[in-house]
């Protein structure tokens, strides 16, 4: 099969039913299907050499993690890798502003995937102060010529923003104080960035009319329902990477050999406490 036939395969299928969450048993058999995709994306991307660049950025709580984990937790680490940057260190500070990223970029044979990138600068840098208007109207400016070197290079550039709602995103910073699970993920940054609901609103606009490109275009994902974004965000990147099925010889499980002058151990080992 093509890759454009397997592609417009999946493009095809009948979509969910959009009314109403997700339900558990829908959401997971669909993720299985698509999960079984993007393995043979994967195996593609290793066999053509393909560069692939995922970038996900949203609101605080919009389920960029959720939606990451449920694209890597099928394929290979060695193959997806992804890319959490810390704060910038001061050597960093002083460096021109993408060159901490570029080092992370795909080589031939890699998918990698940016839980927040580059666009920090247009989004909570801005807001929250940490550079000036000059500074991110800089980066503005000069970032859609960055991502066409980028792509023009021979990267695949998939950009996504998550959009929660005002709601939906109280509710999920509430549970992030209420569950044990979850408190890591909650700073005093996210704290006061949630108050600033419209100033992030303006910063948003003005980066999407900025580096909302022919060649690097924003895919808005409506993320009040985790499950439908994740699934639809795996549809898009399997949409948008042209793949193919590679071919593999047919596995046979070959016997195991035989114990010769093996003996069990005498020596004593310590098992795990068996608590469950």
């Amino acid at each position: 099969m093509s890759a454009k036939a397997k592609n417009e395969k999946v493009k095809n299928d009948k979509p969910a039913e959009n009314e109403g969450p997700m339900s558990g048993k829908a959401y997971e058999k669909e993720l299985r299907r698509l999960h079984g995709e993007l393995v043979a994306m994967q195996e593609w991307v290793k066999h053509a050499g393909l560069k692939v660049c995922i970038v996900f950025e949203g609101r605080d709580g919009a389920g960029k993690g959720g939606a990451i984990k449920a694209i890597v937790e099928r394929v290979s680490p060695r193959t997806f890798r992804v890319i959490a940057l810390p704060a910038p260190s001061d050597r960093e500070k002083s460096q021109m502003y993408v060159q901490r990223y570029l080092p992370h970029l795909p080589a031939g044979g890699e998918v990698v995937i940016f839980d927040r990138s580059w666009y920090n600068r247009a989004g909570v840098e801005r807001v929250m102060g940490f550079c000036t208007e000059a500074e991110a109207q800089v980066f503005l400016s000069a970032v859609p010529k960055v991502e066409k070197a980028m792509v023009d290079s021979g990267i695949i550039l998939i950009k996504f923003w998550l959009e929660v709602s005002e709601d939906e995103q109280t509710r999920r910073i509430k549970d992030r104080i209420d569950d044990p699970r979850k408190v890591w993920k909650l700073s005093p940054m996210d704290l006061k960035s949630y108050t600033r609901w419209y100033d992030y609103s303006r910063a948003r606009d003005d980066m999407f009319q900025n580096s909302d490109t022919q060649w690097a275009p924003w895919i808005v994902v409506p993320s009040d329902d985790k499950r439908r974004a994740r699934l639809n965000i795996i549809r898009h990147i399997l949409d948008t990477v042209p793949y193919d099925k590679v071919k593999r010889e047919k596995i046979k499980l070959p016997k195991r050999q035989k114990p010769g002058d093996y003996r069990d151990p005498l020596h004593p080992v310590t098992l795990v406490r068996q608590a469950y």
